[in-house]
């Protein structure tokens, strides 16, 4: 099995944001969806990955954590999907 850092893709209310991206990150996005594919059994198309992957980039950055920290930001941080192919097992 593939150890991807995304493992779901969540359904949620969008908004719409319109970028250009290189042909090459298209083309990654493009194969990292049929990966993704693989692994959950059904594909998903390159627009559904790129917010999953911009959140889980940013709850990872250290310096962008401390950063809203010291601004004490009323806009909650967010949050990536919970990996659940990777999460601790149930202490009984």
């Amino acid at each position: 099995m593939v150890k991807l850092k995304l493992s779901a893709v969540p359904d949620d209310k969008p908004v719409k944001l319109t970028v250009e991206l290189p042909a090459q990150v298209h083309r990654d996005l493009v194969v990292y969806g049929e990966v993704l594919g693989r692994e959950n059994g059904h594909r998903t198309e390159p627009a559904k990955l790129v917010a999953p992957m911009l959140a889980r980039f940013m709850s990872t950055d250290r310096a962008f954590a401390r950063l809203r920290r010291e601004r004490k930001d009323p806009v909650p941080a967010t949050k990536p999907p919970p990996d659940k192919r990777h999460s601790d097992p149930p202490r009984g």
